[in-house]
C-alpha cells in the first residue's frame, strides 16, 4: 500500500497522452508509405492538380507541419472536410451522425457484459454452464456478423435500409458483439475466477462466521481487478464494433473508419481513430479513479485491534 498511487498515476498519464499519440502515429505511417500522401490520393498519372491538393490539405510541408496543423484545428473540433470517401463533406458532421450510433451499439452490447459480470458475482449463472459458454464464445465475430447480416436481408429485403431495418441491424449487431469472440463467456468466467480466488482468503471465512455475506467482503478487494477486466472487455467491444458495423451496414464510427481506410481518406481516418483513442482514454481514467477510490476507502477503514 506504500505506493498504491503509482498505477493510477501511470494510467492517468497514458490516458492524457493517448488522444495525441494515436494521430501522431497515424501521421508517421502516412508519410512512411511509398510516395508522398498527395500522390497517393491523386496520382499524377491519373489526375491533375496533385500539387494544389497537397497545398489544400496541408500535405506539402512534411509530417510535423501537417500534424501540428491538424491537431490545432482538431482541438477546437474542426476536423476539416473529407478528402475522398465523402468528398467535400464536413468530417465533423459525419462524426456527429456516427457517434450516437456507435455509442448505442456498444452500450447495448455491453449489457451482455454487465449481465455476465453480475450473474457470475452473485452466482445467478450456474458454474455448470461454463463449458457451454466457453464453446459458444469460440465463434468469431466475423462469422456471427455474416449470419446477422443474412438474417436482416432475408427478413427485410430491399427495406433493410429503412428505419425498421436499421433498428434490426443495431439490435442484431449488439447481440453479435456481445456474444462473439468470448465476450459474454469471458465476462462470466473472468469474474467468477476473481471472486473464487478471493473467497479462499482467511478473512472471508472469518467474516462468514460473523454472519456477514461473502460478496460484501470480497467485492471491495476485487473491484480494481474487476474494473480492469471490464475496461479490457469494453475495449474489445469497441474494436469489434468496426467489424460489426461494416458487415451489418451500420452507419457508425467503425464504418467511417473502414471507408476512410479503403479510400485513403487520411483526414477521416485521423479524426475517427482519434475518437476511438479518446474512448480508450476515458476507460483508462475510469479504471484509475476506481483504483484511487478503493485505495482511499481501504486506508480510511477502521482497523480491527488484535485481541
Amino acid at each position: 500500500m506504500r505506493r498504491w498511487w503509482v498505477r493510477p498515476v501511470v494510467r492517468i498519464g497514458a490516458a492524457l497522452m493517448l488522444p495525441f499519440m494515436v494521430p501522431a502515429i497515424i501521421t508517421g505511417l502516412i508519410w512512411a508509405l511509398p510516395g508522398d500522401p498527395a500522390s497517393l490520393i491523386c496520382p499524377p498519372s491519373q489526375c491533375k492538380g496533385t500539387q494544389a491538393l497537397a497545398e489544400r490539405w496541408n500535405l506539402d510541408g512534411g509530417p510535423v507541419q501537417f500534424f501540428t496543423g491538424w491537431l490545432s484545428d482538431a482541438i477546437v473540433l474542426d476536423f476539416g472536410r473529407s478528402w475522398s470517401a465523402f468528398q467535400g463533406m464536413d468530417v465533423g458532421m459525419l462524426l456527429a451522425e456516427a457517434i450516437p450510433v456507435t455509442c448505442m451499439l456498444v452500450a447495448l452490447s455491453s449489457l451482455w457484459t454487465f449481465t455476465g459480470v453480475f450473474g457470475a458475482a452473485t452466482g445467478w449463472i450456474n458454474r455448470r454452464l461454463d463449458p457451454l459458454l466457453r464453446t459458444s464464445g469460440m465463434i468469431p465475430v466475423l462469422i456471427l456478423a455474416l449470419v446477422g447480416a443474412a438474417l436482416v436481408d432475408l427478413k427485410y429485403g430491399f427495406g433493410s435500409s429503412g428505419q425498421e431495418g436499421q433498428l434490426a441491424r443495431l439490435l442484431i449487431g449488439s447481440a453479435v458483439l456481445g456474444l462473439a469472440d468470448g465476450a459474454f463467456a469471458g465476462a462470466v468466467t473472468g469474474t467468477r475466477g476473481l471472486f473464487s480466488r478471493e473467497s479462499k482468503q482467511r478473512y472471508v471465512g472469518v467474516a462468514i462466521l460473523r454472519g456477514e455475506t461473502e460478496l460484501a467482503n470480497t467485492l471491495p478487494n476485487v473491484t480494481p481487478a474487476l474494473v480492469g477486466q471490464l475496461r479490457a472487455r469494453l475495449l474489445h467491444l469497441l474494436s469489434g464494433a468496426v467489424v460489426v458495423e461494416v458487415m451489418l451496414k451500420i452507419d457508425g464510427l467503425g464504418d467511417l473508419l473502414w471507408a476512410g481506410t479503403l479510400e485513403q481518406d487520411f483526414g477521416l481516418v485521423l479524426a475517427t481513430a482519434t475518437l476511438f483513442a479518446f474512448g480508450s482514454a476515458l476507460l483508462l481514467l475510469m479504471q484509475a479513479f476506481t483504483e484511487v477510490a478503493v485505495a482511499l476507502h481501504v486506508r480510511r477503514s477502521p482497523k480491527v485491534e488484535a485481541a
